[in-house]
């Protein structure tokens, strides 16, 4: 079909294979954009025919918009590494006309921890949009959490696989990296620390998750998907806080030299 399959990477050598061969069966073009990986990514990616552009790091909704205007269809279909087309999404695609470029189409995702499908406190149907016209439509400039600005978004029934962790532990470790992200995204909009913002933060995303998304009646799912959220907003305002407070102490000492 006339698409373009769009992913960033880095150091996804583990995922791009998959990711490649998903985007394949409804895309004739597949493009990545890695952020400079020092794994094998770039290779496996070359060799399962994707065309690769490098690219350092620019945030979120730039580094995905980056690799959009060296595509030769207008139809966009931007995946993580780390999500799959399910079958029943191929079906959809296949059976679209894609005559309105002002309709972009957005799919429920499946959240999995390991093996194990999460749906608890909001983690399904987790609608993303993941197919646009950049005619009409595109990733909004943000450098974290960006999403595609459309006209019109169709959430669709179709569904993505999203092999978010590989394991509790590996939730854990994206949490201190993604927090990490964060911060500097924040820093880099001009966010102000703050002593209080952590804590409130984290209270919020709790009450959100266990009242309002209903985790509390889910189980440990729902308990697991709510103190992760609390610790994640916990530690990317900490971390912001800390990267204003570095800034401030090498400016002292700058001063006094």
């Amino acid at each position: 079909m006339p698409i373009t399959g769009i992913v960033i990477t880095l150091n996804e050598a583990t995922n791009i294979a998959a990711c490649i061969r998903s985007l394949q069966r409804v895309c004739d073009e597949v493009i990545v954009v890695d952020s400079l990986s020092e794994d094998d990514t770039v290779a496996i990616a070359e060799a399962h025919g994707a065309r690769v552009i490098a690219q350092a790091y620019l945030g979120d909704g730039p580094q995905k918009a980056h690799g959009v205007p060296f595509a030769r269809n207008d139809w966009i279909l931007a995946l993580d590494a780390d999500e799959r087309l399910d079958d029943d999404a191929v079906d959809l695609i296949e059976g679209l006309a894609l005559d309105d470029p002002a309709l972009a189409y957005a799919f429920r995702r499946k959240n999995y921890v390991g093996r194990h499908w999460i749906r608890a406190a909001g983690f399904y149907p987790d609608a993303v949009t993941r197919l646009y016209n950049r005619t009409t439509a595109g990733y909004l400039p943000k450098k974290a959490h960006s999403s595609v600005k459309a006209p019109r978004v169709e959430i669709t029934s179709a569904h993505l696989r999203h092999f978010t962790y590989a394991s509790l532990s590996h939730w854990i470790q994206r949490i201190d990296a993604l927090s990490t992200r964060d911060a500097w995204a924040m820093k880099e909009r001009g966010v102000a620390p703050s002593p209080l913002r952590p804590a409130l933060h984290a209270l919020t995303a709790t009450l959100r998750k266990l009242l309002f998304k209903g985790g509390l009646f889910q189980g440990a799912d729902g308990m697991t998907v709510a103190l992760t959220t609390a610790f994640h907003a916990y530690m990317k305002y900490a971390k912001l806080n800390e990267l204003h407070e570095n800034e401030r102490v090498d400016h002292g000492d700058e001063s006094h030299r």
